[in-house]
């Protein structure tokens, strides 16, 4: 099931996710995230975007034919609990299917030590880097309420008002699906 992605302004995603109960079986969810997130053409979708305030991401970076690294980078974080943020901070130009049309350029540590269940409650710890990192740095904002926006100077963010007000009411040209929280 292709669900709609919820547009920024929507209060679900500047909420801290919930944990889910451990044993639920989320495995139909998170085939409906991976559909939606691809049919958006999408690297990364946090539940909040679907509209559920539940600590899940998937992430998908094998579409990103210039980086071989990612061919395989394709999993779901249940619960996830970032445990460190080290290296350089390098900066990359971010976009996300919640702020569709806007992409700025936004800071991150170079790699991250992340502790989360795959769909079968395994527990894993791991470290990734790059592309990688950057990918989950992004998706974990989002279960903890924060966006991309968030990370720009108070200027980049008054230059974008009037964009981000549009995106809130539904005023942006998208080929997927949104739920715009002023639409009228």
């Amino acid at each position: 099931m292709i669900y709609p992605i919820v547009m920024y302004g929507d209060p679900v995603l500047r909420q801290r996710a919930s944990n889910i109960e451990p044993g639920t079986d989320v495995h139909q969810l998170i085939e409906d995230m991976y559909e939606t997130m691809h049919n958006a053409s999408g690297i990364g979708l946090a539940a909040p975007q679907i509209g559920k305030g539940i600590r899940l991401f998937v992430v998908d970076g094998s579409v990103i034919e210039d980086e071989p690294a990612m061919a395989d980078f394709k999993k779901a974080f249940i619960n996830p609990v970032v445990l460190d943020e080290t290296g350089a901070p390098w900066e990359y130009e971010e976009g996300c299917l919640s702020i569709p049309n806007i992409r700025e350029k936004v800071t991150r540590r170079e790699r991250v030590t992340i502790k989360y269940f795959d769909a079968d409650w395994v527990e894993h710890e791991e470290r990734y880097d790059g592309m990688k990192a950057r990918i989950i740095q992004h998706e974990y904002d989002h279960i903890e309420g924060k966006m991309f926006v968030d990370y720009l100077t108070p200027l980049k963010r008054r230059l974008l008002k009037g964009k981000l007000s549009d995106i809130s009411k539904g005023k942006v040209d998208t080929e997927y699906r949104i739920a715009a929280p002023l639409k009228k």
